[in-house]
């Protein structure tokens, strides 16, 4: 039987004139695969055979080799990816990939339903739609072609895996219709079907080889994979749920979705747009119950506001979007025996029980431990070794303990009690008050506390040293060479190669990721120190804040409970960090290495002070600009933001449907109101 590529003469000779006719044969058979996947893949719906679907894939294999003149990094053949080896790049997102609050209460999510209705004082709809529990994705098109698929990574940017989502047979690498933006950029979810990882499991077991404890943890790693073509085996999926860019075609989320499936991409029939609080709890409850009959896992419901312009007048908390939020699903339950219970030592000195227990099957992974959290819980859980305990995930790394099978005891064992000595150091512990943990003070001299400062200021998020994993950190401790996070920067080759396990091109790896952490900003410098409470989010305030490491060092109560979010339980950590000999020695040692201390001198300049010793509150919906684009701005006139209305306050930036509550206090106090027009020329005449 003849196929197309009988029909054309493979000879040099013969190319030249037969291009017109090559072009136009490939391209037919470009259109007509990339229909058949989209039936089969996006509908679920097969129009042909396999068998007929791989002959004409060859089909077009043979012409592309023959013609390479017309290759296209988006052919379908292109998805059976690469078995080049390659490194990801970092690549920074155009608008951050921000988490989502979470919650497992009916009760929060009528909360978030009345701070939005009072933030907008104007009637909203909500989506509500099935989340995922997968591996996050951002894919970028230009002119309708797939460019780049970028992984969350830190929110702000992510590793370029776009050779392996190209292998993913339910993405379009060209977009169907031709009424998509020039540019535009979609985020959703990489997963794993169900059935697809049973069977990758049974050929690990197999072979041997352990185990994926779920799908997420699969479908991430295989993400992650260096060979392409091995990602293409995995017959990955992805679910896509929000629109970006700067041409979108609706203002409404849901309308942007329903052209989003138009154009090619697998988008959730799991959606509703809901007009009341009602309609919202009805679809929760429907899919708690119908998403164990889904293909692939999922693990809640989000609640997102339905138009664009609410959206951004909500904005942002320095996590999450304020216009939504995650239902999560009530976790699975199981019961199993408490053989005994051990204790953590974490690199603050918090001291953290967890339970030893038989191994039982829970949402898909075998537990063998779980968190007991704090002394209050175990007493409250009236524990004894040998009971039957209730454990669960609920969304945490280790299962927790929720209850004791109380019937089922028979010969009791001993009640558990919390220690009151530090497991590691024997040091007496201390219970700060107000706060629910064990800690041991001895933080200079407590082998965990110490290891785990160093490996917390190595870590990815903060210095970023590669080399310096968990077992090398407590190589280099057991051998005397590292005391504290100073210690690194007087590291050296020949420390290093003779050790266990590392020779001279570890050492050399090492020494480099340690000269190249000198060029880490301030804000990751200071999120390093380790300094309780203070988190990547509350690193970045201060910084930008106090610009400097001895403006910060200097800082009384008052002025670090000034700064936005900043409440005295961080301030008096920082000021009890900074009171330390110990901790000041440390940084000025790393001062001299060349570390970065400061802001870098173009953060540090304001564009004018005009706003300077000003005290703002913003309140309404703005049509310029969101309310963080305005706070943001006031900071960079050197203004001050605040929640409240007080006599404190300079004026309020009012936009429209301000809080009636915020309203009257203004007025009461005789508080000038400025409109977003008015403070655009205050702050523009400035500039």
């Amino acid at each position: 039987m003849k196929t197309l590529f009988d029909n054309i003469d493979n000879t040099e000779s013969a190319k030249s004139p037969l291009l017109e006719d090559v072009g136009g044969i490939i391209s037919k058979l470009r259109h007509e695969l990339d229909q058949h996947n989209y039936n089969y893949y996006v509908l679920n719906n097969p129009t042909i055979s396999d068998f007929e679907f791989d002959k004409k894939l060859k089909e077009l294999e043979k012409l592309e080799k023959a013609y390479p003149e017309f290759f296209d990094p988006n052919s379908p053949t292109q998805r059976v990816g690469s078995d080049i080896n390659t490194s990801f790049k970092q690549v920074k997102h155009q608008y951050p990939m921000l988490s989502l609050g979470n919650t497992y209460s009916e009760g929060e999510v009528m909360d978030f339903y009345e701070r939005t209705r009072k933030s907008l004082n104007a009637d909203f709809e909500l989506v509500c739609e099935l989340k995922y529990d997968g591996s996050s994705i951002s894919l970028i098109y230009e002119k309708g072609a797939l460019v780049r698929a970028i992984t969350r990574g830190d929110g702000e940017k992510g590793d370029d895996v776009t050779a392996n989502v190209k292998t993913i047979r339910s993405i379009p690498l060209k977009l169907r219709e031709n009424d998509f933006p020039e540019k535009l950029e979609i985020r959703g979810e990489i997963l794993m079907p169900w059935n697809v990882f049973d069977e990758l499991n049974k050929e690990r077991e197999a072979q041997e080889e352990l185990l994926f404890a779920n799908p997420r943890n699969a479908a991430a790693g295989t993400l992650k994979m260096q060979n392409s073509a091995e990602v293409a085996k995995r017959k990955l999926d992805g679910y896509f749920y929000y629109l970006l860019g700067e041409d979108l075609p609706s203002d409404l989320h849901s309308e942007n979705l329903q052209m989003a499936r138009k154009w090619g991409f697998k988008v959730s029939g799991a959606m509703k747009v809901c007009k009341t609080l009602n309609e919202v709890f009805d679809f929760i409850r429907y899919w708690d119950i119908e998403r164990k009959n889904l293909p692939v896992a999922t693990d809640g419901v989000v609640i997102k506001v339905n138009s664009g312009i609410q959206q951004r007048n909500l904005g942002f908390t320095a996590k999450s979007p304020r216009w939504a939020i995650a239902y999560k699903f009530q976790a699975e339950q199981a019961v199993t025996r408490l053989n005994s219970v051990s204790y953590q030592v974490g690199r603050t000195g918090a001291i953290t029980p967890v339970a030893n227990l038989d191994p039982v099957q829970l949402s898909g992974t075998t537990v063998k431990r779980a968190s007991l959290h704090n002394a209050d819980i175990i007493e409250s859980l009236d524990l004894h070794i040998g009971d039957q305990v209730f454990v669960e995930k609920g969304g945490e790394i280790i299962p927790k303990i929720t209850g004791v099978d109380k019937d089922a005891r028979i010969l009791i064992g001993e009640k558990v009690k919390f220690i009151s000595n530090c497991p590691e150091c024997n040091t007496p512990l201390i219970r700060l008050e107000g706060e629910a943990a064990h800690y041991c003070p001895n933080e200079n001299a407590c082998p965990p506390q110490i290891k785990g400062r160093i490996e917390h200021f190595v870590s990815r998020k903060a210095m970023n040293i590669d080399g310096l994993g968990i077992e090398t950190v407590n190589l280099l401790y057991q051998n005397d060479l590292l005391h504290n996070i100073a210690d690194i920067y007087e590291l050296k080759i020949s420390d290093i190669s003779g050790l266990e396990r590392l020779g001279e091109k570890s050492a050399q790896n090492i020494i480099d990721g340690v000269e190249k952490s000198k060029l880490v900003p301030f804000e990751r410098v200071l999120f390093a120190l380790g300094i309780r409470y203070v988190g990547e989010t509350v690193a970045k305030k201060l910084a930008s804040h106090f610009k400097t490491i001895e403006n910060l060092e200097n800082a009384t109560l008052e002025d670090l409970t000034s700064v936005d979010e900043i409440g005295e339980r961080i301030a008096e950590s920082v000021i009890k960090y900074f009171s330390s000999a110990e901790n000041r020695a440390i940084i000025e040692r790393m001062k001299k290495f060349g570390l970065q201390f400061s802001l870098d001198k173009d953060l540090m300049q304001l564009k004018s002070d005009v706003l300077s010793g000003k005290t703002i509150v913003i309140s309404g919906i703005f049509a310029k600009h969101s309310r963080d684009e305005y706070k943001k701005m006031i900071e960079q006139h050197g203004g001050k933001n605040t929640g409240s209305i007080s006599k404190k306050t300079s004026f309020v930036l009012a936009g429209k449907n301000m809080g009636p509550e915020k309203l009257k206090k203004a007025e009461k106090l005789g508080i000038k109101l400025i409109n977003e027009e008015e403070f655009l020329v205050i702050i523009n005449e400035n500039s």
